[in-house]
């Protein structure tokens, strides 16, 4: 397997590995892994390791909590590359922009879409990561040929731009900018959609987390430059350092909270920081110290991410599920295997029938993209 995944020089294995890793903890999801074996109660620290994998509920940050930031900032990354690969065999920015909005439009329906199956109607719902990436995605490409330092005023804009709704239009019953359901996120949902999310997520999170992916068309631009290796890993440790010092710092000195659902600067600027380090880890430990042998357990899965997500999101969750479950549950109760232990088996057992699926593509070299 691994020799069919050699990577040519200028590719950034670290990237695809990174891609996979949030597709596979996302599937897992999905499949219910974190859930079962929540069921089991466990207690200390697996049981606080364990409530890392759940978003946090809302003033905090957990580990779940960096998946979509992650999501959106490396794709940032990618389109910055597969944009410079292009503009070398010379395709122009104008001629690139027709893919880009087609591609965007395309998820935006897809993201939509997602919302009408899980409904099992036909709604109107603007809360998917796959309808925020297709805005971020444009935003972050009508300023991909502009200077670092534009690109980095612009995005510090948009954290302002946030920060200035949020503190200043303040409507009857939505006056409260940093409290559940009371803040102007969950009012301009209203306006737009008719309701508000339950689970307390705004559709206006676009604004800011596009900021994640202006920072990941940056961090491509780093990535892909003639730079020594050990200042691109100085560069995105900087960053990351940076984005934690001030996200921390404003929750710290009660100025803005870090609250994922509503995606506040704090929250931007923190989880923007904690993936800039993961990105240099891998890279340092991937591309720069090769240490690839088990690299293409997730480059599988990251190689056809759009799919898996949609496969798990839909067919996955609403029959594949179910059907492992009947099957694991019927030959391990034979065995008086308690219910919950079951549980934990058929989620994991889903996640690896999912994982063979997107194997099983990579190997006959079939890659399913948008």
């Amino acid at each position: 397997m691994e020799s069919t995944l050699v990577q040519k020089p200028e590719r950034l294995l670290s990237l695809d590995v990174m891609r996979g890793l949030i597709m596979i903890l996302l599937a897992a999801e999905s499949c219910s892994v974190y859930e079962s074996l929540k069921q089991l109660h466990p207690e200390g620290i697996f049981n606080s390791f364990l409530n890392q994998f759940f978003h946090h509920p809302w003033h905090g940050l957990h580990f779940w909590d960096l998946v979509q930031p992650s999501f959106m900032l490396i794709a940032g990354t990618a389109m910055y590359i597969s944009y410079h690969s292009k503009k070398q065999k010379g395709i122009s920015w104008e001629m690139n922009f027709r893919h880009i909005a087609i591609r965007s439009l395309k998820l935006f329906l897809l993201g939509t879409g997602l919302h009408c199956v899980y409904a099992g109607k036909l709604v109107w719902e603007l809360w998917n990561v796959l309808t925020q990436l297709s805005f971020t995605t444009i935003i972050a490409y009508l300023i991909i040929n502009q200077s670092v330092k534009f690109q980095i005023i612009v995005s510090v804009l948009l954290l302002v731009i946030t920060e200035v709704l949020y503190r200043t239009i303040l409507v009857p019953g939505f006056s409260q900018p940093f409290v559940e359901y009371h803040n102007f996120g969950a009012y301009l949902d209203t306006v737009l959609m008719g309701k508000i999310n339950h689970d307390g997520w705004v559709a206006i999170n676009i604004i800011p987390t596009a900021a994640h992916t202006i920072w990941g068309v940056l961090a491509g631009k780093l990535l892909i430059s003639d730079r020594p290796a050990n200042q691109k890993i100085k560069y995105l440790l900087l960053a990351g350092i940076i984005g934690l010092v001030l996200g921390f710092g404003l929750d710290i000195a009660n100025i803005t909270p870090i609250i994922k659902r509503i995606a506040t600067s704090a929250f931007t600027l923190a989880s923007a920081g904690w993936v800039f380090l993961m990105m240099a880890f891998l890279y340092w430990l991937i591309d720069i110290k090769k240490f690839s042998k088990y690299a293409w357990i997730t480059v599988v899965v990251g190689m056809n991410a759009i799919f898996i997500y949609l496969f798990f999101e839909t067919v996955g969750y609403q029959w594949l599920n179910g059907a492992v479950a009947i099957f694991v549950r019927g030959f391990l109760g034979l065995a008086s295997i308690s219910p919950k232990i079951t549980a934990v088996i058929s989620a994991f057992t889903t996640l690896m029938i999912e994982w063979y699926i997107c194997y099983w593509l990579s190997r006959n070299k079939i890659f399913i993209k948008l």
